[in-house]
C-alpha cells in the first residue's frame, strides 16, 4: 500500500472506488433493463384545475367530478402497482442470483471486477426486497425476505468463511 518514500499508491485508492462504481452500474443496468422491457403502470396526473380551489371556497361540480375521477384513477394505479412490484421483485432477485453466481464462479480470478459485480448483485437483492415489500402481500414479503436472508448467508459463507482451495 505504502512505498519506501511513504507515499500512498494511487492504484490502491482507486480500487474501492472502481468496485463501488461497477456495483452501481451493474445495479442500474438491471433496474433500467427491467423498466425498459417491463414498464410499470402509469401514475395518473393530478388535474391542474384542482390546484385553483381556494381555501374556504366551495368546489364546483366540475372540480368535484375531476377529484372523484382522479381518486378512482389513483386507486386503479395502486392496485395495478401491487402485481407489478411483485413481478419486478422476482425479476430482480433472479437477476441478482445470476449475477452473484457469475461473480463467485466465472469471474473469481478477476478479483476487482468480481467484487464490483458481487456488490452490484447485493444492491439488486436489496432492490428486489424493497419492491417485494411494496406488494402489500404479507406471505410474499416474508418469502422475499427469506430469500434475501438465504442469499446473504450463502454469499457470506462462500465469500468469507469457506476454505479457499489451493490453486497450484
Amino acid at each position: 500500500m505504502v512505498d519506501i518514500n511513504n507515499k500512498v499508491n494511487p492504484i490502491i485508492m482507486i480500487k474501492p472506488i472502481y468496485t463501488l462504481f461497477l456495483a452501481l452500474l451493474v445495479s442500474l443496468f438491471v433496474g433500467l433493463g427491467i423498466d425498459t422491457f417491463y414498464p410499470g403502470p402509469e401514475s395518473p396526473l393530478y388535474p391542474l384545475e384542482l390546484d385553483q380551489v381556494r381555501q374556504g371556497c366551495q368546489e364546483t361540480i366540475e372540480q368535484q367530478t375531476l377529484r372523484a375521477e382522479f381518486n378512482e384513477a389513483q386507486e386503479k394505479f395502486m392496485e395495478e402497482s401491487k402485481p407489478y412490484n411483485r413481478n419486478v421483485s422476482i425479476f430482480s432477485l433472479v437477476a441478482s442470483i445470476i449475477i452473484l453466481v457469475l461473480s463467485l464462479t466465472l469471474l473469481v480470478k478477476i478479483k476487482m471486477i468480481a467484487d464490483g459485480i458481487l456488490l452490484g448483485g447485493v444492491f439488486i437483492t436489496a432492490y428486489g426486497i424493497i419492491r417485494g415489500l411494496m406488494t402489500e402481500d404479507s406471505q410474499f414479503r416474508f418469502l422475499i425476505v427469506t430469500i434475501g436472508l438465504i442469499i446473504a448467508l450463502v454469499l457470506g459463507y462462500i465469500k468469507f468463511i469457506r476454505p479457499k482451495k489451493n490453486l497450484q
